[in-house]
């Protein structure tokens, strides 16, 4: 049976490749994001598009609400910036946890009452590896993404016995937009070459190379499936064991 499938973040890396497998299930997809052009690039036959600020309390209820009753949400928006704490701005801490841990609440909140009703749901949450330990300048990121891998405990253990289902991945590098960025970052502070940088950030995981988005959005799938029916509370590491818990 088809099911209705929000994305967040839906438009770019990640949350492209997930839309991309929950479409070809047949599912009905609703990408959610910031950026009209890429939201307009998906093709029509994949998902269907609404701009929305995940940060905005407002825009969110509206939105979903417009969507109707929703099967699976993946809390993929996010973002990412490193700097050493001293130099860490207060805006660019309260944008990382606006983005990455509110913009997941306010998402989780408008889905919730409905799965909870409904008897049954799938939320996952794309975190980090750096939301299980701890990573040099990034601590504005980093805590942000301990935040969201908290709330998805405490939504699931609110949850328990429900039939609603809360989950979280934590990948390491992934060859996307972002890790782009870090490269760039890396190479405009240090003077590497962009392989070098890439390279570095390759070997922050035993498979020695970054991580394609199209695995990131297989473990989702299966967290969001009847397969995966007994999990929930759970954060998976996607790093090829660099992270063991």
């Amino acid at each position: 049976m088809s099911r209705t499938v929000v994305v967040t973040g839906g438009a770019k890396g990640i949350g492209r490749a997930t839309v991309r497998r929950f479409a070809a299930l047949g599912d009905r997809v609703v990408a959610l994001g910031r950026d009209e052009a890429a939201l307009s690039a998906l093709p029509a036959a994949e998902a269907e598009t609404r701009v929305c600020d995940v940060t905005e309390e407002g825009a969110v209820v509206t939105t979903f609400r417009d969507i109707g009753p929703v099967d699976v949400l993946v809390n993929n928006a996010g973002m990412g910036e490193s700097a050493p704490l001293h130099q860490t701005t207060l805006q660019s801490w309260q944008r990382h946890l606006g983005v990455n841990a509110t913009g997941a609440f306010l998402c989780m909140r408008a889905v919730v009452p409905g799965m909870r009703e409904r008897g049954a749901g799938a939320i996952v949450t794309v975190a980090s590896t750096a939301g299980r330990v701890g990573v040099p300048y990034t601590s504005a990121y980093t805590a942000s993404k301990h935040a969201v891998i908290g709330l998805t405990r405490a939504v699931a253990a609110e949850l328990a016995g429900t039939g609603v289902r809360v989950n979280a991945v934590c990948p390491t590098f992934v060859r996307t937009e972002m890790t782009d960025r870090s490269v760039a970052h890396i190479v405009e502070r240090t003077g590497r070459t962009p392989e070098q940088a890439q390279d570095a950030l390759a070997a922050a995981s035993p498979l020695g190379r970054l991580l394609e988005p199209d695995e990131v959005a297989d473990a989702i799938v299966h967290l969001a499936s009847p397969a995966a029916a007994a999990i929930s509370g759970q954060a998976w590491v996607i790093d090829g064991g660099g992270v063991q818990a």
